[in-house]
Formats: C-alpha cells, structure tokens, sequence
C-alpha cells in the first residue's frame, strides 16, 4: 500500500543526525559541506517507487554536486526487510549511480526526528538548513510512464539556490511506508 510523506511545516529545521555509511565509517549532518541547499533523502533498496527513480536521483544528485549537499538515509527494519541490509544498499548505491553518503539510521530515531513517513521522502534544506521543501522527485511512479526528470525537486532545488521561496503547491511523495521495527512505528 503506497503512503504520502507528512508534510513537515516549511521553515522546520533539519534534525542533526550521526549516522554509519554503508562505505565505512560515520556521517553527521555537520560533516556535510556548507553548500546553499542540503537534500536528505529517506530510501530504500525493496520499494519499486523508489527504484523507479533511483538513476534519476543519482543524476540529479551528479548535477548539484557542490551546490547542494545530499544524503541517502535507509530506515527500514531489516530483520523483515533483508532486501534493505547493508549489502543490498551498497548494490543499489553501485547500480543508481548514488555519488552522496548513503547512512543506516537502524535505530529509526532519524527518519521519527524527520517525520519521514515513505520511501522515497525528499526534504530540501536551505542554506540555514531550515525546510524549504518537501514533497514528491516528479511525477513517475510505478504504474505510469511519466519520464523520470526529478522536474518537482529540480525546481525546487534551483528556487532555493536562487535565494526564492520554492513556487507553487508542493505534491507529497508516495512510495512505501517506513519498515518500523515491531512495536515501534511512528
């Protein structure tokens, strides 16, 4: 069953987050490059919504390296969802193109601190790193045709490194709920 994200009111500052990589080592959300814009991204390796824009967001993430600092952040419970373990990860990483850290928030606190309720859930920060959007990569999904061009999160991402408010209704994005470990769903 597809979920929308939450929504998360405009202008909310970004949670900080220490999370592992699935390269080794650990990744803070003060670790990544002061650019104009920060992406957080809640994914998955199982969900078809998020593999039919993976390649999309890893060109996407290609063509603001440097002007927008991302991060791919995996939550679900892998226990249910081994598909969703480190292994797997690294393989989506290899195949989507995925040139930003990519972390393991196992715990789950993260994606609950950012009220990420499917994957793929996009949260574009400015360079205050307060909420400038959150809402959908474009409109593709599983069941269509529609191209992959990441058209909703591109205009956004150039509104905010324009130093705009980002125009016009922000759609949600669908995929799948959040894998929540058994009796902590959010």
């Amino acid at each position: 069953m597809a979920v929308t994200s939450f929504m998360v009111p405009l202008g909310t500052a970004a949670p900080e987050f220490d999370l592992p990589s699935i390269a080794g080592g650990r990744v803070s959300l003060s670790d990544l490059k002061a650019t104009p814009a920060t992406l957080v991204v809640f994914l998955s390796n199982h969900c078809p919504y998020v593999r039919r824009v993976e390649k999309g967001l890893g060109a996407l993430a290609a063509d603001y390296r440097g002007r927008v600092a991302t991060v791919g952040i995996s939550s679900n419970d892998v226990v249910n969802y081994p598909d969703d373990d480190i292994a797997h990860l690294k393989e989506q990483a290899e195949r989507a193109g995925f040139g930003f850290p990519y972390l393991v928030d196992e715990s789950q606190d993260v994606a609950r601190a950012y009220k990420a309720a499917c994957t793929p859930d996009f949260f574009l920060y400015d360079a205050d790193r307060l909420l400038a959007y959150r809402g959908q990569f474009d409109d593709a999904r599983p069941s269509n045709q529609e191209p992959v061009t990441g058209a909703s999160l591109r205009e956004a991402i150039d509104a905010v490194l324009a130093g705009r408010p980002v125009p016009g209704e922000q759609r949600p994005s669908l995929g799948c709920g959040i894998k929540w470990k058994p009796g902590t769903e959010a």
